[in-house]
């Protein structure tokens, strides 16, 4: 499935093509048994050095070598990964993911208290009501896309709740916004529409600061700007932190349901058995997120110096990535790793990373696809994949995973 042939792995190793989109786990195992670093090749022409072993990913995120802000990036590096033009590349891509510390601990204290589980735990009924209206909106017999109908609307509407973003103006984002997070080169055809949706989505986030300048609230987005206001946030940093929140707290977690429900599908008897138990919905879920997570891949982190890293050496400024993927179906980790388990005990999968640059939104992403799941499968009986498994269309993202679309059958809405 990989589309390599079963020798030696080449040097560096491509990440690209439907077949790897479609299962790249095949890939992985092999990658790993090899060695826990290689330098792999993505579609747009970036190189850089993939961890895959489960210890050897643990390490790397944990490691306080390996920075994220990308002025560490080589020149090399730079030619190839810094897509996003200037200005926008200045202004948009300073948030937390791409900060160290001391400005990652200074930024991400603004975050924290609107993801903490006792404030998402207030909000469960709500989320409950949002996901019943979603399905509600379902048509009463199949067929359904359930990207386009639920899993593509329900964490923006969540994300809305959590951070104050009023409904005039949730309603105005264009999902086709996120893509700006997928690599398009400057050669690239679709080059002026990638540069559109990056105008689109600041023009949007500046009339996002604007409202809430002028009708502040208790909320996460009013405490940003007022923040800003204060002058403990720089502009650029407010714009980014905004980015990021409209981008990562909501398309994983759309990704996220695709893959799950794609598992459930493919094993039937543990679908049916959730169904019938929604107990095990909470462990059903971290299992689900080691199985297949829509974080597929971490984004870049770099040495200031020439480093060894698992016995490879990295140069400085070059990109090292974290599988995360990988490292979930490890089995010196993880006993028949391949196998969607249910009944799994310890589960420390990596699917939220670890160490500083854990997911803020993990808690909330959690209690999302356990509503969601409940949900669909308790109101969908007969719920199953209306096409063959082959035929998903799988997203071009180079970090993460999911489908464009979902065309299910079920017997009736409940």
């Amino acid at each position: 499935m990989s589309g390599i042939p079963d020798d030696t792995l080449p040097d560096p190793v491509p990440l690209m093509g439907c077949p790897y989109k479609a299962n790249p786990y095949p890939l992985y195992e092999r990658m790993r048994e090899a060695s826990p670093v290689h330098r792999v090749l993505f579609p747009s022409g970036v190189q850089a050095w993939l961890v895959t072993g489960y210890e050897a990913a643990r390490s790397a995120l944990n490691d306080e070598r390996l920075g994220k802000n990308h002025g560490r990036g080589n020149d090399h590096w730079r030619a190839r990964a810094s897509i996003m033009p200037e200005p926008q590349h200045s202004q948009l891509q300073v948030h937390l993911l791409h900060q160290d510390p001391p400005h990652h601990t200074r930024m991400r204290r603004f975050v924290t208290d609107a993801f903490t589980s006792r404030r998402i735990d207030q909000l469960r009924p709500r989320f409950q009501e949002l996901a019943d209206a979603l399905v509600d909106g379902l048509p009463e017999h199949g067929p359904a896309d359930l990207v386009t109908g639920f899993a593509a609307r329900f964490p923006f509407q969540v994300l809305a709740e959590v951070i104050g973003l009023p409904p005039e103006l949730a309603g105005r984002f264009d999902r086709d916004w996120g893509k700006v997070v997928q690599p398009v080169g400057p050669t690239d055809p679709g080059r002026p529409r990638y540069e559109a949706r990056l105008h689109g989505l600041q023009g949007y986030i500046a009339d996002v600061i604007a409202h809430k300048r002028e009708h502040g609230e208790d909320d996460l987005l009013s405490r940003l700007v007022v923040a800003r206001d204060r002058g403990e946030l720089s502009q650029d940093e407010l714009g980014s932190m905004i980015f990021q929140l409209l981008v990562a707290g909501q398309e994983p977690v759309t990704n996220q349901l695709t893959t799950a429900l794609i598992a459930l599908f493919h094993h039937p008897g543990q679908l049916a058995r959730l169904r019938g138990d929604p107990d095990l919905l909470p462990r059903a879920v971290e299992e689900l997120l080691r199985y297949d997570s829509a974080f597929e891949l971490t984004t870049w982190r770099f040495f200031d110096r020439d480093s060894e890293l698992h016995g490879t050496r990295v140069p400085a400024g070059d990109s090292v990535i974290v599988s995360l993927c990988a490292a979930n179906r490890d089995p010196r980790r993880f006993p028949e790793p391949d196998t969607l388990d249910l009944d799994r005990g310890s589960n420390p999968h990596l699917a939220f990373g670890h160490g500083i640059h854990f997911c803020p939104g993990a808690t909330l992403a959690r209690t999302e696809l356990q509503i969601a799941l409940g949900t669909l499968l308790a109101r969908l009986p007969g719920l199953h994949l209306s096409i063959k498994e082959e035929d998903l269309e799988w997203i071009p993202a180079v970090l993460g995973r999911g489908t464009h679309h979902l065309p299910v059958g079920y017997d009736q809405r409940l």
